[in-house]
């Protein structure tokens, strides 16, 4: 089964991604925070991050580019899934290596797709 972490401080945001992606198949791991995303990433080994920009403590800008850096997690996909949706934003995020960029309001129904997509399970 493969694993994802999810890095979101909104508690029903929260429940939401973790009931869609559990339905889906896929165990989940949740953090709501940076630091914490940081720290649970290190010892669950997640195949794919789901990320927040806004989070306390450390912002999901530094959280893409601390596991980016990190040959443990250089190659594993990250998506950036945040109500920001400016072009800033966006371009922050492929400066820190962000896989991919959504924004919320979210469809769960374009979420799989892209998690499918990057765990190769077309």
């Amino acid at each position: 089964m493969k694993k994802i972490l999810i890095a979101e401080d909104s508690p029903t945001v929260l429940a939401i991604l973790k009931s869609t992606l559990e339905e889906a198949g896929y165990s989940v791991v949740a953090a709501i925070d940076g630091q914490e995303a940081l720290a649970k990433a290190k010892i669950e080994k997640p195949d794919l991050f789901i990320l927040d920009l806004m989070l306390p403590k450390v912002d999901g800008y530094k959280v893409c580019g601390m596991l980016k850096f990190d040959k443990n997690f250089a190659n594993t996909p990250v998506i950036i899934l945040t109500a920001r949706a400016g072009e800033a934003d966006k371009e922050m995020a492929k400066d820190v290596k962000a896989d991919d960029y959504m924004t919320k309001p979210f469809e769960p129904s374009e979420l799989l797709p892209k998690i499918k997509k990057f765990l190769k399970e077309e």
